[in-house]
């Protein structure tokens, strides 16, 4: 139970824990709370992290990914499913996706609360896979389709309203050949087995392949069956008896093995596995799916971790070379600046005047309390009692801002781009700070190429498999929020110093200066990224799925896009990041990078990019199109 002391958040945690074992009848469930999707694995949960002031809508939805998996403990048997599992990418997607349904249905029966936050998660899922804008039957995922309808059926609740339209482009095919496969389905809800052969029925009638995966499994016992009488009549024959030990064991496992092959089947050419982001489907050509059940108890992509933390550091700058060095590198810097002092000059004035045309004063007049209003001494005189002759100036929430510049140190920057970067970011905290915001500037890189103590460690431990991330990681703060640019000035040559640059692994650096943001106190904050946008640690990759580094930064970045009062803002020099970062824009040339960020950080000054405060939570307007300049 919560203690008094506890925060609102840390409660809310603990409650949502101890109701998803009550509801999994499992006391051994353990509940994590990250920013890097739902997973479930055996009984280890993850969960999304809510906002810190609650809100209504987003506890419904944390609330309704911990039913659905709880739901999923208490009424799935793994060992049923994975014997009744179809064949086939499409045959054991839906398989896994009625499945799930079945579970969820058991339960929302029963709990009309547990109906509401089903319900709540739902909608999340479908406006978060973009269901509302899917216009044709080749865009829409058939597993997902067949789920909405068998939830439907099972008189748990209709479509919502973001996935409607695709599902009514699918429904008269599907209720066509399927009808009556969903109401045999709900008169089984109870048995699993039973429910599976109304599943594979589904899917043979929806002419999904299960024919030939009936036959294969027929095939399979005939032949089990023939080999156990050779087998037999062999004798006591040494041949005989290691044939006859080779075809029982093949015969047990064909099935589980044509399963695992289907999961295989489901990785793409990076590792992905089906669960988390699924491989190109028949159904979409060249587009991606994704099952609708990420709850399965079966092995899933390994969760992003650390080998060990022992030899990271965060560091500043002035810390990793001498004065003198530092000097000498704040020299050069200011030379490269130097021929560029017409364009600085222009670039800051512009970016001025808009930020100081949104701090223009504002004054409340009539009021009974205050500051005399002069324009109104004749009403004091005549009236002395009058009470609305006083005025206040309207507080300047625009001022409560800070900006974050997180700038990628990797050896793919070296030359002009970091040079560039280096000088941006000296224009940028002058020319906030004359607009009295704050600004932070940070950088992130390895400590060493190829790992460092991190592999070293891992090499002496006897390499266990699925290490997690295998480097040291070197964040840097070029300039804190609160130190003034004269101070930090000569930090920022370090970025041009030789040997600086090593490795990027953006996903860990982006949590770490999201972080740091939500820790100040300031009411708006922005951060501003500058990258090439593609994770690369040698040493990391080298021992974990291809994709592990890329997928976590897009896990990250999906995190704070859409449940993070933060505003994410990327820059890619030479480097395509609009397909990492909603709001982005790459540029081909780096001496563009200076104009772009003075932009586009006007831009999100505008209305358009305004972020308003409703109700207490942080609504953000419709976001621009991508775009590459």
């Amino acid at each position: 139970m919560p203690k008094p002391n506890d925060g609102p958040v840390e409660a809310f945690r603990q409650i949502t824990a101890a109701t998803m074992r009550a509801v999994a009848h499992e006391p051994g469930v353990t509940v994590a709370f990250s920013p890097e999707g739902v997973a479930l694995r055996g009984t280890d949960a993850r969960l999304p992290v809510p906002s810190r002031d609650l809100p209504p809508a987003e506890v419904a939805i944390v609330r309704g990914e911990a039913d659905a998996m709880a739901l999923r403990l208490r009424h799935h048997d793994a060992e049923v499913h994975a014997k009744r599992a179809p064949q086939g990418q499409m045959s054991r997607a839906i398989f896994e996706a009625v499945e799930q349904v079945r579970c969820e249905a058991l339960g929302a029966k029963k709990m009309a609360g547990v109906a509401r936050n089903l319900s709540a998660a739902l909608d999340e899922r479908c406006r978060a896979q973009g269901f509302a804008r899917i216009a044709d039957r080749e865009s829409a995922p058939l597993p997902e389709v067949v789920a909405l309808l068998a939830r439907e059926a099972m008189g748990v609740a209709s479509p919502p309203e973001g996935a409607k339209r695709m599902v009514d482009l699918w429904r008269p095919w599907i209720e066509a050949r399927a009808g009556k496969d969903f109401a045999t389905l709900h008169k089984v809800l109870e048995d699993q087995d039973a429910f599976a052969d109304a599943a594979r029925q589904l899917i043979k009638d929806l002419d999904l392949g299960e024919d030939e995966a009936s036959a294969t499994d027929s095939d399979a016992s005939e032949a089990e069956g023939e080999d156990n009488q050779s087998g037999d009549e062999a004798g006591e024959g040494t041949e005989g008896a290691e044939s006859q030990a080779e075809a029982l064991a093949g015969g047990e496992s064909r099935e589980t093995e044509a399963a695992d092959g289907a999961d295989a089947g489901a990785e793409d050419a990076d590792g992905e596995q089906a669960v988390g982001m699924g491989e190109d489907g028949p159904e979409r050509p060249g587009r991606r799916w994704r099952p609708h059940g990420p709850f399965t108890n079966e092995p899933d992509e390994p969760l992003y971790k650390a080998f060990t933390t022992a030899f990271d550091e965060t560091v500043d700058a002035d810390a990793l070379c001498d004065a003198d060095e530092l000097a000498r590198l704040r020299l050069h810097l200011d030379q490269q600046l130097g021929h560029l002092q017409g364009v600085i000059a222009r670039l800051a004035n512009r970016l001025q005047r808009r930020l100081m045309a949104r701090q223009n004063r504002a004054w409340e007049f009539d009021l009974e309390e205050g500051m005399l209003d002069a324009a109104r001494l004749s009403r004091v005189v005549t009236n002395p009692v009058f009470p609305l002759s006083y005025k206040r100036e309207k507080d300047t929430k625009f001022r409560d801002t800070i900006v974050s510049l997180l700038i990628d140190n990797s050896g793919s920057m070296r030359g002009r781009p970091i040079t560039v970067a280096a000088m941006s970011a000296d224009i940028l905290a002058r020319t906030l700070e004359r607009c009295s915001v704050k600004v932070e500037i940070l950088g992130f890189t390895t400590r060493a190429w190829k790992g460092g103590q991190s592999r070293e460690k891992w090499l002496t431990a006897g390499k266990p498999a699925a290490p997690g991330r295998l480097n040291d990681l070197r964040h840097i703060i070029y300039k804190a929020a609160d130190a003034p640019w004269r101070r930090a000035r000569k930090s920022l040559g370090l970025m041009l110093r030789e040997g600086l640059l090593k490795e990027n692994i953006d996903g860990e650096a982006l949590l770490w200066a999201h972080n740091r943001l939500i820790a100040r106190p300031e009411q708006r904050k922005i951060l501003m990224v500058i990258s090439d946008g593609a994770p690369v640690d040698d040493s990391t990759l080298s021992v974990n799925p291809g994709n592990y580094l890329e997928r976590h930064l897009r896990e990250v970045i999906e995190y704070i896009e859409n449940r993070s009062p933060v505003e994410l803002l990327a820059i890619g020099i030479g480097h395509d990041v609009t397909r990492y970062y909603q709001r982005a824009v790459t540029i081909v040339d780096a001496e563009q990078l200076g104009g772009t960020m003075t932009e586009k950080l006007a831009e999100l000054f505008d209305d358009e990019w305004a972020m308003t405060s409703q109700g207490g939570r942080v609504a953000q307007r419709p976001r621009p199109e991508r775009k590459t300049g």
